[in-house]
């Protein structure tokens, strides 16, 4: 798309999502993080899905990971992180909605910046007025009982030895 936006001579700002079709699949680039309190993490989920996901989103071109997850957390919650490490990479294949992913997974650490936020204990709302998803915290010990996608994530939270590289292939 930004190729005929060039093409045309048209000025076009928005940074676009690292997200393209490539033969049957679609090849994303993401980063999520991780917000741990009181050995719990942070997660979101769609209301209409089964499954929790660590907070984060599609990288956009000539973004780096961490500019991503701090970007993600404040559009989705209004809260600035700091970023404390890098936790994983995670080469994730699966299918959702019919289509084939191959999706690069940038994993860090990070915390709140206000001291407040640091002791939350409720769960956080989505200030984008997306009430279809929904933020909580899960119990890092008994993490093999949350459908918490993708499951490799679930090996680099118990192990707790970064950075590590995984490969998971739900297809």
């Amino acid at each position: 798309m930004y190729g005929l936006f060039k093409l045309l001579n048209i000025s076009y700002k928005k940074k676009m999502d690292l997200t393209i079709d490539v033969e049957d699949y679609k090849l994303n680039v993401r980063a999520t993080v991780i917000i741990e309190h009181n050995g719990k993490i942070l997660v979101h989920r769609n209301v209409n899905s089964n499954h929790y996901a660590l907070m984060g989103g599609r990288v956009k071109i000539g973004e780096d990971s961490e500019t991503t997850v701090k970007r993600e957390v404040m559009e989705e919650l209004g809260k600035k992180i700091e970023v404390i490490g890098y936790v994983a990479t995670i080469e994730n294949f699966f299918e959702m909605k019919g289509s084939k992913y191959h999706e690069i997974l940038f994993v860090h650490k990070a915390e709140f910046v206000d001291e407040e936020d640091k002791k939350i204990e409720y769960t956080l709302k989505n200030i984008e007025g997306e009430d279809w998803l929904k933020y909580e915290w899960l119990d890092i010990s008994k993490i093999d009982e949350y459908p918490l996608l993708p499951t490799s994530i679930k090996s680099v939270l118990k192990e707790n030895k970064f950075p590590v590289h995984k490969i998971n292939k739900d297809i």
